[in-house]
């Protein structure tokens, strides 16, 4: 099983003036006890399950180039992109620089987005689901035509673009790994199985359900539901004095016999280091081998 450290949260004790050297401090230590990905949100206001709507928000790949100049090994992404927010063709290339500038570190994580009043905030377009649906198949499918080099025109409902060009191109071949992020039996998940390298659910009671769903999916696609890399978002705490360790391994270890591959992290008082200190040195090394 691999660890990705997701970093939902920037309103830490130092404030904004030490958010630069906390956040490095973070992710070298994640880098460090073995975690093999850093993933942040693509949220402009704090989020109701995280915080208070006013509590500090970071612009998403900002930071994400902010932490790939601060590591060396850890992958990269948002979890997920709101596919609204961002023209494709900026998107592919904002990938594609993040790729190239890390060394091929940089993944696209991204969904159909779903935060209005943030969005009708800071005035970013936001139309009705079925329109972000559509709009994140259309993304999808420019920035895998950018990643093969295809130059020919694209003429979908939302975007029309009339020479996607990409130098350029990402270090990774044949494209930067595709993250979908979502549950949704119906649209998201069939997503996943047409274009996803790999889903993101949530440790909860119906995730058997929705691994179900998807194996379902690709097969109608003509997919390898094998192929498919299977991440769960489950927060962590190892307790005070590591009195949660043995728990926490035996939820991952679940999660695991379920088929899942990647578990993505929040970890309680990240910002004092310890906990992920404690994650590297009892609980990644217990899942490694198994």
């Amino acid at each position: 099983m691999k660890f990705s450290l997701h970093i939902p949260d920037f309103t830490w004790p130092g404030g904004p003036s030490q958010l630069g050297p906390d956040l490095a401090r973070i992710v070298e230590t994640a880098e460090d006890c073995g975690f093999d990905m850093v993933s942040v949100m693509d949220h402009v206001f704090q989020i109701g399950p995280v915080g208070p709507i006013d509590h500090d928000m970071l612009e998403c790949y900002t930071t994400l180039g902010f932490l790939a100049a601060r590591t060396s090994r850890i992958n990269l992404t948002a979890l997920v992109t709101a596919a609204p927010y961002r023209h494709p063709g900026l998107l592919a290339k904002a990938v594609t620089t993040l790729n190239v500038l890390s060394g091929g570190r940089a993944w696209l994580g991204i969904g159909a987005g779903w935060n209005e009043e943030e969005a009708k905030g800071l005035g970013i377009p936001f139309p009705p689901l079925k329109d972000r649906f559509e709009m994140l198949e259309e993304t999808l499918q420019i920035c895998l035509q950018m990643w093969r080099g295809d130059e020919q025109p694209y003429q979908g409902k939302h975007y029309r673009l009339e020479r996607p060009l990409n130098a350029p191109q990402a270090l990774t071949r044949p494209h930067p790994p595709i993250l979908i992020g979502g549950r949704g039996e119906r649209k998201t998940l069939r997503l996943v199985a047409r274009y996803g390298d790999a889903c993101n659910l949530f440790a909860g009671p119906d995730l058997q359900h929705k691994l179900d769903v998807l194996r379902a999916h690709c097969e109608t696609e003509g997919r390898d539901y094998d192929s498919i890399m299977k991440t769960c978002t489950m927060g962590i705490d190892p307790g005070d004095s590591e009195s949660k360790v043995d728990e926490v391994i035996d939820q991952l270890r679940k999660l695991q016999a379920m088929g899942i591959q990647m578990v993505t992290s929040s970890v309680r008082g990240v910002h004092n280091i310890t906990p992920l200190e404690v994650i590297g040195r009892k609980i990644i090394p217990a899942l490694a081998d198994q």
